[in-house]
């Protein structure tokens, strides 16, 4: 389980093949990679991300034990950018490995949903009128409020067998 916080480019291409390396159990791997937008309601010249070294990691980490807890997981990697950013740049990544899409899926999920509205990071975008902080926004906040009433695991662990009759 990876967590790390860097100001630098990240290719999603080779953090997903390291992740995968040769591990022989797993049956899925799911990934989401966020970028920096700029819409044409709101255009944005750059975002920065700033910080706090160390307790980043540390709340980013607790949450992913949180993940291993609820998904019997074989792997996971979190990369959140910070610093200066461009539109069209990435600036975060979520791959989770695990026997099951359904576990992967979710648990990814489960993650980024924390990383969006919880994780200790302030963003700020410069734009034509001047800078703006980023605000939570109520979506965001209800996509995580739903993992407080979600069950563990062991009642999302069904294999095919469970639904087909000659399993």
């Amino acid at each position: 389980m990876t967590v790390r916080v860097q100001s630098g480019p990240f290719d999603s291409g080779r953090e997903l093949a390291a992740l995968g390396g040769a591990e022989t159990k797993a049956g899925a791997m799911a990934c989401f990679v966020g970028k920096v937008r700029s819409v044409s309601a709101n255009p944005i010249a750059s975002m920065t991300v700033e910080h706090y070294p160390g307790m980043t990691e540390a709340a980013i980490s607790q949450h992913v034990d949180e993940a291993k807890r609820r998904w019997p997981l074989l792997d996971c990697l979190v990369i959140h950018r910070f610093g200066k950013l461009m539109p069209g740049e990435n600036i975060v990544m979520v791959a989770v490995l695990a026997e099951h899409r359904s576990e992967a899926f979710r648990a990814a999920e489960f993650l980024m949903d924390y990383l969006k509205s919880r994780a200790p990071f302030w963003k700020k975008e410069m734009t034509p009128a001047g800078s703006r902080w980023v605000e939570a926004v109520r979506q965001d906040e209800e996509a995580l409020q739903r993992w407080d009433s979600e069950p563990a695991s062991s009642d999302q662990n069904q294999s095919f067998s469970d639904f087909h009759p000659s399993g």
